[in-house]
């Protein structure tokens, strides 16, 4: 897939800044994902390992993602160890979790 197959046309991100932030997400996901999961056909969710300043770092970029993506709908749940971060859309925008599924899970297995 390629770094930017993914981004639905809705996205009001510059293009020029785009690559900055789907490597965002993949240094994220690779270096934090513990497990994902479907939860049902329109809500993804990660479960990333927790540590100093991880809580701060997707609290960020999901409010910057939600800026330019507002089909997204992100709910972040810390706990002791892990930071749960569930992503939601509405059925117009499916296929955009498809490949943001898809994305997360190749980046979870380099890990």
């Amino acid at each position: 897939m390629s770094d930017l197959a993914w981004e639905p046309q809705a996205c009001t991100l510059p293009t020029d800044e785009r690559p900055l932030r789907v490597a965002e997400w993949d240094a994220l996901i690779s270096e934090r994902l513990t497990s994902l999961s479907r939860p049902q056909p329109l809500h993804l969710r990660l479960d990333l390992e927790g540590g100093e300043g991880v809580e701060d770092r997707v609290r960020d970029l999901v409010e910057r993602e939600s800026g330019c993506c507002s089909f997204f709908t992100f709910t972040t749940t810390p706990a002791e160890s892990l930071i749960r971060l569930d992503i939601s859309v509405d059925q117009a925008h499916e296929a955009v979790l498809d490949a943001l599924a898809a994305r997360a899970s190749a980046a979870g297995e380099r890990r």
